[in-house]
């Protein structure tokens, strides 16, 4: 089963912001990299399929698969960098709390992924609003 990284997405308002950053990213490097000052001990569970999963807003809200780990040279004082696939994924708004780093994400306790299961209705509405539905629990 993948393991997945959990992630702030820190100075990002909403998805669409990542998503523009990124487009401009990946036409400046060629691809998508997200450096970090630790690198996983799991990292073969990782690559065998896991996703970063970021928290935009307090919310797990989209994700991206991490297709490589490499050891990076580029950044000093991050020596491990995340290769990620360009496709970001919506997912069902799930809560989470502030925390520094990464942190592992069991595939168990992950969030699904947006148009399924029971949320599946609540995709083409606003982002905000379909978390406050959620929230009063009238979804």
């Amino acid at each position: 089963m993948p393991l997945n990284i959990l992630k702030l997405c820190v100075g990002i308002d909403d998805v669409d912001q990542l998503r523009i950053i990124q487009v401009r990213r990946l036409k400046e490097e060629g691809i998508l990299r997200h450096f970090t000052r630790h690198r996983p001990r799991r990292a073969a569970e990782i690559t065998s399929g896991g996703s970063i999963y970021w928290i935009i807003k307090g919310y797990a809200q989209v994700r991206q698969r991490i297709v490589a780990i490499e050891t990076a040279t580029i950044r000093e004082g991050k020596p491990c960098a995340f290769v990620l696939d360009p496709e970001l994924v919506l997912t069902v708004a799930q809560p989470r709390r502030p925390h520094q780093g990464w942190r592992y994400l069991e595939d168990r306790d992950a969030p699904g992924d947006a148009g399924t299961g029971p949320a599946a209705d609540a995709d083409h509405l606003p982002a905000p609003l379909a978390r406050t539905l959620k929230e009063i629990g009238a979804w």
